[in-house]
């Protein structure tokens, strides 16, 4: 098993060097293996593709580590989430840029349904609209985050979790008063 993973981690070093200078794209598993000294039926023994091996960086420098963690509230996990997104903000631009089947973008989005589901399900739990409710939130939390980081002026984390914080219950707000008002309007 430790073998397994001093390979896997060749690897993946292998893979962020090359993605400093090139487009992922462009970056073959042949490019990965010549990198770090290995045959390819090594790459294939691991990992399906290279973008497997993109979504085990991931799930191993940041699902495991926050999983860890054991958060009191889900904003503690967003800003984590986010100080680990800032940190490494030059390979998750590149990664986060391709979308299609396998991406980064499509692995990243099953977590995010996986996190929303459970305050989407508690939020509308008699509703028979719910796939869309956590789809829409899903698509806004991806579409803002991938935003952030490919921006050419990436604020830092800090501020851009603390603009979330903000936004997201001052609009809730926001909503809820308008739709008091008009009920009273109605009545």
């Amino acid at each position: 098993m430790a073998d397994s993973n001093i390979t896997k981690r060749a690897l993946a070093t292998a893979l962020k060097e090359l993605m400093e200078t090139k487009s992922f794209s462009k970056i073959s598993v042949s490019d990965i293996c010549e990198a770090c000294d290995m045959n390819r039926k090594s790459f294939y023994y691991h990992f399906q593709d290279k973008y497997d091996l993109v979504n085990w960086i991931y799930y191993t420098e940041c699902v495991t580590v926050l999983k860890e963690k054991g958060y009191h509230t889900k904003w503690d996990l967003l800003e984590d989430l986010c100080t680990y997104f800032y940190t490494n903000r030059s390979f998750y631009r590149k990664t986060l840029s391709i979308d299609g089947q396998n991406s980064f973008s499509e692995y990243f989005r099953d977590i995010i349904v996986t996190i929303i589901s459970s305050d989407m399900e508690e939020i509308f739990s008699e509703d028979d609209a719910l796939p869309f409710y956590v789809d829409f939130y899903t698509d806004a939390f991806l579409c803002a985050i991938k935003r952030w980081l490919l921006d050419k002026e990436c604020i830092p984390a800090e501020r851009f979790t603390h603009l979330l914080k903000n936004c997201l219950p001052r609009t809730s707000d926001s909503i809820l008063q308008k739709f008091s008002l008009e009920s009273e309007k109605q009545k």
